[in-house]
């Protein structure tokens, strides 16, 4: 009896602390925010976002006091966009001199520390073809490779426009005492390929020979910053090589918000099949334009959907901070969660890591792929540490399979650490509490040999 007795006050407090699926599903949403359906299609500039069965798409999750609906960080930040009009005469982008302590709604959206206990992309190469990579910032310090430049003068570690140091920084930027932003995979290393001028414009040549570059630098992920509007046999060459070579080719669905080069058509190379393409979500969870006109969704082929707009990153010449929106960065956030994966499963060819990628996306409600988001909104801790049927290797879940409706998974609602330690704090109380009031009733019961208490035996007699 004595023996049992910690045995079950063990079971008892595992089961007061563990909190039940339906509990965590239920939980409240950070005040302010509204708890994420599916991520939706807008219905117009400026009108609310509503999902597949009607519902309001997710309000940025708060953080760090940062309000709703995306007036965080970012909004007081300088911008860096894929390129610079010829017509700017102030030639490379300024350092920014903005800092701030405060966590990103995208980085706070996504969750990526919960999947930082299993992996945090370190050993994964992710290659950012764009504009180049500056190291200034210090946040890639260690893990930052400079592979060949195709245009332009200087090395790949210089980087004029700035935007591809603002991609490498939301993958990769390590993770800083008393700084919110922190890359998706903090530990992952960069390879800098750069492939555009002093103003951000490329070619299909130039973009298939970065790929290739990419590829031969032992990149298991390959984030393409600057799209183009037309392929070519070169171009969809050079992500042929890039697959048979073990690298996954992310890139984005069309050009960033405020960029003249592109068009509202297909954008390349995310229009091949063997591409994972990407398209952007807003904080009020309203679908990026990827090329085309406001408000029409991207028009090529969508695979899956992160947060893109109004985020905020590392860019050139110093430690200060920058935002930015459009599909590139979005692209960013996929690949930089594709190291993850490959972080802690490192066997997955370009083809599994592609369907784990969908198959544990947050899915929209519809038949799948969905015209907007594809297989819905990416999701780190999902995709590193799912298990799918058929083992690790077998990555295509029944509910990702194309042409198939399945039911809207939504994004569980975000809550700030404080509210997370009052409920730890309370559940184990109340295990202590219960847990105590059990040993008295034990002890108690064997001292009077399991007989009625006397409240109850003289309430039975006068009965």
């Amino acid at each position: 009896m004595r023996a049992a007795r910690p045995a079950a006050a063990a079971l008892l407090c595992c089961a007061l602390l563990t909190p039940a699926p339906a509990a965590l599903a239920a939980a409240p949403a950070v005040p302010g925010a509204v708890v994420p359906a599916a991520p939706a299609v807008p219905v117009g500039p400026g009108t609310p976002a509503v999902g597949a069965a009607g519902t309001a798409v997710p309000a940025a999750p708060a953080a760090g006091g940062a309000p709703a609906g995306g007036a965080d960080p970012s909004a007081s930040l300088p911008v860096i966009g894929q390129g610079i009009a010829k017509s700017r005469q102030e030639g490379c982008t300024k350092p920014s001199d903005k800092g701030t302590e405060r966590t990103p709604w995208a980085q706070t959206f996504l969750r990526p520390e919960a999947a930082w206990q299993l992996s945090r992309g370190a050993g994964v190469t992710v290659a950012v073809v764009g504009s180049g990579v500056d190291a200034a910032s210090g946040v890639l310090e260690g893990r930052l490779a400079l592979g060949p430049r195709e245009f332009g003068p200087g090395g790949a570690g210089r980087d004029c426009v700035g935007h591809g140091t603002f991609v490498a920084g939301l993958i990769a930027a390590r993770r800083q005492d008393g700084v919110g932003f922190a890359g998706i995979a903090p530990e992952a290393r960069i390879l800098a390929v750069a492939v555009t001028d002093e103003a951000g414009i490329t070619t299909p040549e130039l973009l298939a020979k970065g790929i290739r570059h990419a590829a031969d630098g032992g990149a298991r992920v390959i984030a393409v910053a600057v799209p183009v509007p037309v392929g070519g046999e070169d171009l969809a060459g050079a992500v042929q090589y890039a697959r048979e070579r073990g690298a996954l080719v992310v890139a984005p669905v069309g050009p960033d918000q405020g960029t003249s080069a592109g068009s509202a058509g297909q954008a390349f190379p995310a229009a091949y099949p063997d591409v994972l393409a990407v398209t952007d979500l807003a904080p009020d969870g309203t679908v990026g334009s990827g090329g085309a006109a406001e408000g029409a969704g991207p028009a090529g082929r969508v695979d899956l959907a992160a947060p893109g707009d109004a985020v905020m990153s590392v860019g050139p010449g110093g430690k200060g901070y920058f935002t930015g929106a459009g599909p590139s960065f979005a692209t960013a956030m996929v690949a930089a969660t594709a190291a993850l994966v490959l972080g802690y499963r490192p066997e997955l060819t370009p083809a599994q890591l592609l369907d784990r990628l969908k198959a544990t996306a947050y899915h929209p409600g519809t038949a799948l792929p969905d015209a907007r988001v594809g297989y819905g909104m990416v999701d780190p801790l999902g995709a590193v540490g799912a298990m799918l049927p058929g083992g690790p290797a077998a990555a295509t879940a029944p509910a990702a399979r194309a042409g198939t409706a399945v039911a809207a998974v939504q994004p569980p609602a975000p809550q700030p650490a404080g509210g997370q330690a009052a409920a730890v704090a309370g559940g184990a109380l109340g295990a202590v509490v219960v847990i105590g009031g059990l040993g008295f009733v034990l002890t108690n019961g064997r001292r009077r040999g399991w007989q009625p208490g006397r409240w109850n035996a003289q309430e039975q007699e006068g009965a």
